[in-house]
């Protein structure tokens, strides 16, 4: 009984993370309208979510082939890679790749720098796969804020992840990099194809399955993109066919239409991070906040003697303490408990096994909002894919990468089970990527290259032609 009355004691702090279908429904509601609004030439400058169009405008079909480079740059390293996409095998096979650091000096140096010590590891690269005499095209995975102009243009909007590197921000980061390959003098490249991360995702996946047409992520940060028809993407010229569209649905909510689920914790969260007020959505769902969120609600607990009979820990009450990767092991079937008190302990928490089973009950609440929150988003877009083609019905495929999606033990099932609840004319197939930002920027690269050998590059490259 005693246990009965603290549980009902312990839901009432954790109530606020419960979200009910109808709620769920509101979301996905407010979620399609900014769609529209991202989409729109006149509304868009002020839309929260941002409806980037990328410039792919195909999946691929199957009779890709050939040899291509990608360049994969989104942190302290980056990687090369040669991929082959082997017609025949309907594969796409890494060849080789190689890893190469960026030194911290270099990080907040100068972009001439930066992009030469890019080229000459290339150089090496090519040199050690003995391609040095070929040009080939190249996919580069850049994941930072890019506003893409065109498939091959793509202007650096600013630096985050701790680089700072001068002359770069407002500048196009292709024409960086083939100046610097330029500079070298010892090899060229071909066409270049810039990749947003989530594209490469939905592309890697492409190949096995042609109907996927929805790339998603939630890892660190989180976003999708889907293909959209181009009569709606009212800031390209061109009525036919489709192009993939970036939604950067992170900034979902940064205008404030989600504050009536924003909890007191989830306010903490975003004062207490480098951008305040940006990245509203993201920070309900992505692996960057999902422990920290679970921290302060077990300091708000134990505060009110509802947790570890009041006494605190030093390493609690420390921000960034609680890692995200602690709820999965928390969550796990069989040594959940286990791995719960040997974390407890870890954190200098004095624990009995009903502290335990609270902790887990915290952690399956707030994971358990993110995987609902992330399924009313996939449902905005697989009903907007269903509605634009007039479907009564719509069979699809989504590429899904990210630790969040990838690790933890219950999330993936969640999402599913919720998707179904709000989207039930949609059937949705979830494909787990293999290594999106290389093999999938090779396959975009392959689509880009064989449209563009089809119709001439500069078509693909001038949009405004059609």
């Amino acid at each position: 009984n005693i246990l009965q009355r603290f549980r009902l004691e312990v839901q009432e702090y954790l109530e606020p993370f419960c979200l009910s279908l109808e709620k769920l429904q509101e979301v996905s509601a407010r979620l399609k309208r900014d769609f529209s609004r991202g989409l729109g030439k006149h509304s868009h400058h002020k839309a929260p979510v941002k409806m980037l169009p990328t410039f792919v405008r195909a999946t691929p079909d199957g009779t890709e082939k050939g040899d291509f480079l990608a360049l994969d740059l989104g942190g302290t390293n980056f990687r090369v890679l040669h991929v082959r996409v082997v017609e025949e095998q309907q594969k796409v096979l890494k060849m080789d790749s190689q890893i190469c650091a960026i030194p911290q000096d270099m990080m907040l140096g100068t972009g001439e720098q930066l992009f030469d010590h890019i080229a000459a590891c290339l150089s090496d690269f090519l040199v050690s796969q003995d391609l040095k005499g070929q040009t080939l095209p190249l996919g580069f995975t850049f994941s930072f804020p890019c506003e893409q102009k065109e498939i091959d243009k793509s202007i650096l909007i600013r630096w985050t992840k701790g680089f700072n590197c001068s002359g770069v921000e407002g500048k196009d980061v292709v024409k960086l990099l083939k100046e610097a390959i330029h500079r070298r003098g010892d090899y060229d490249i071909g066409s270049v194809a810039m990749v947003n991360d989530t594209v490469g995702t939905m592309m890697s996946c492409g190949y096995r399955d042609q109907s996927c047409e929805i790339g998603m992520i939630i890892g660190t940060g989180t976003n999708a993109c889907y293909m959209e028809e181009m009569k709606n993407v009212k800031r390209v010229e061109g009525e036919d066919g489709r192009m993939c569209i970036n939604t950067e649905w992170g900034g979902f909510g940064d205008d404030g239409s989600l504050k009536d689920i924003q909890t007191e914790f989830d306010r903490v969260v975003d004062k207490m991070s480098i951008n305040t007020g940006v990245h509203t959505f993201e920070k309900m769902i992505s692996g960057m906040y999902l422990g920290e969120i679970v921290r302060l609600v077990l300091v708000k607990l134990t505060e009110d003697k509802l947790l570890f009979k009041g006494q605190s820990s030093e390493a609690l009450k420390t921000p960034g303490r609680f890692e995200t990767k602690f709820i999965s092991e928390i969550e796990e079937q069989d040594n959940g408990l286990e791995n719960a008190q040997n974390i407890l302990t870890k954190l200098g928490l004095k624990w009995e096994l009903v502290d335990s089973r609270v902790v887990r009950l915290v952690c399956d609440t707030i994971s358990s909002r993110s995987a609902r929150l992330c399924a009313a988003a996939l449902a905005t877009i697989a009903n907007r894919i269903r509605v634009n083609r007039g479907l009564d019905h719509l069979k699809t495929t989504v590429g899904v990468d990210g630790t969040v999606y990838r690790k933890h033990p219950n999330f993936s099932d969640e999402l599913k089970a919720t998707v179904r609840l709000l989207a039930p004319e949609c059937d949705i197939t979830f494909l787990v990527s293999e290594d999106g930002s290389g093999k999938g920027a090779a396959m975009v690269t392959a689509v880009a290259h064989k449209l563009d050998s089809k119709i001439g590059f500069s078509v693909l490259l001038k949009p405004a032609i059609f």
